[in-house]
């Protein structure tokens, strides 16, 4: 029996985000050796970098043996072969399984790969955002003007996909000294100049910790996230009108069941008054799509239901955004990549925010009630029928179109 498409997308979201908080994916801390939680905003009356956390060192060793796929599993984390040393292995039978792998700059491949594997074609297809984007970036619609903030892990500032375009980084109750990679992907996503949907947009970014450790395991606290956008509604405030942060990007599911649920919704409406817009993993009816590594992701017809969707109870009702396959900026050094087989819903909520910044640039009056309208109606149908795909070149082309109207979240 599959199961219900909340439960997968619930894992989904943790799988990356929250059973994550304190790093790279591969260890939970100790209670006696978790770190101090820390708060650093700009100095009053400015917006800045608060601190430069350095680099993530995965430091995994080599690898003895290639782990297999499991197509039934919903460990995310399977093939985890980033900065991995493989140079001992024989993989010239194991496509299938490389072709589940996650990777990156500092992963040492063996001399025998399967012919048709090539780790460096595979990133730069996964760098593309796909579906016409870079096609709109040669319009010059980059989202250049607008500004998008993100609310997440502790960022590597410093990486080249997107060092020019933060404009400020606090951290507020923030528990992780050095970068990890959640906010180096959801950033390079949003924003990367090579990666990103919106290359030329402003970044804003806050790091938090929503998770406390407790007797019982982690507890989620959305307060922090909370108090979070509301920062971000107070620097935005202090913005000239023609640089505002038009949305903000959270890449976790805000569900009821968790502690300060309300609050954080006081807060989204707070910033809706100020014309901010925010996504999240539970905002709006998206979804995500999976695409073959091999595949073109400018072709509608490379893409899958995403991979946790697969094993869910899916009505074809959402707009299905590009999730998986992707390669973003590392957090292990400045110039360093890595490529995500499963990116989970983590990875839609940035390109979304990136597409709203682009819409905003060709319609500053839009909203996101329009927004969702045009997405649904110029979104696409490939050869499996797979419904409702993101159709960027459309949907902006209809934004562009719309009637300049007063934006009614202001």
């Amino acid at each position: 029996m599959k199961k219900t498409l909340r439960a997968i997308i619930s894992i989904a979201i943790a799988g990356t985000l929250v059973l994550t908080p304190f790093g790279s994916g591969h260890n939970v801390l100790a209670e006696e050796q978790m770190p101090e939680f820390r708060t650093l905003m700009s100095p009053k009356g400015e917006i800045s970098i608060v601190r430069r956390p350095g680099p993530l060192d995965l430091n995994p060793g080599k690898l003895a043996k290639l782990p297999k796929y499991d197509k039934d599993s919903d460990e995310i984390w399977q093939v985890d072969l980033r900065s991995r040393d493989l140079t001992l292995l024989d993989l010239t039978d194991r496509l299938e399984d490389l072709l589940f792998s996650s990777f990156d700059s500092k992963t040492k491949w063996p001399d025998k790969l399967p012919k048709d594997f090539n780790p460096e074609k595979i990133m730069d297809l996964g760098k593309n955002p796909g579906l016409g984007v870079r096609e709109l970036h040669k319009k010059g619609i980059t989202g250049k003007g607008i500004g998008i903030a993100i609310i997440d892990q502790t960022l590597f500032v410093d990486h080249e996909e997107y060092k020019d375009r933060i404009k400020m980084y606090e951290e507020i109750h923030n528990i992780e000294d050095t970068a990890v990679m959640h906010g180096a992907a959801v950033a390079s996503i949003a924003v990367g100049k090579s990666v990103g949907v919106a290359p030329e947009a402003d970044l804003y970014y806050i790091a938090e910790t929503h998770a406390e450790y407790t007797e019982g395991g982690f507890k989620i606290d959305l307060t922090w996230v909370a108090k979070s956008i509301d920062r971000i509604v107070e620097v935005n405030k202090t913005l000239p009108k023609n640089k505002k942060i038009k949305v903000i990007s959270i890449s976790l599911g805000i569900v009821k069941k968790m502690d300060g649920y309300e609050k954080v919704l006081e807060s989204i409406e707070k910033a809706k008054k100020e014309g901010i817009y925010t996504v999240h993993g539970e905002s709006d009816p998206f979804l995500g799509l999976d695409r073959d590594p091999l595949k073109d992701a400018d072709d509608i017809n490379s893409y899958a239901l995403g991979l946790f969707l697969q094993k869910a109870d899916y009505a074809n009702s959402q707009v299905l955004i590009p999730m998986d396959s992707r390669c973003t900026a590392s957090p292990t050094g400045v110039n360093d990549y890595v490529f995500y087989r499963n990116g989970g819903i983590s990875w839609a909520v940035p390109y979304v925010a990136g597409l709203y910044a682009l819409a905003c640039q060709v319609n500053p009056d839009i909203t996101p009630e329009t927004f969702w309208d045009a997405a649904a109606k110029t979104s696409g149908v490939n050869k499996d029928k797979l419904g409702k795909i993101i159709n960027p070149v459309k949907l902006i082309d209809s934004i562009s179109k719309t009637d300049k109207k007063t934006n009614n979240n202001k």
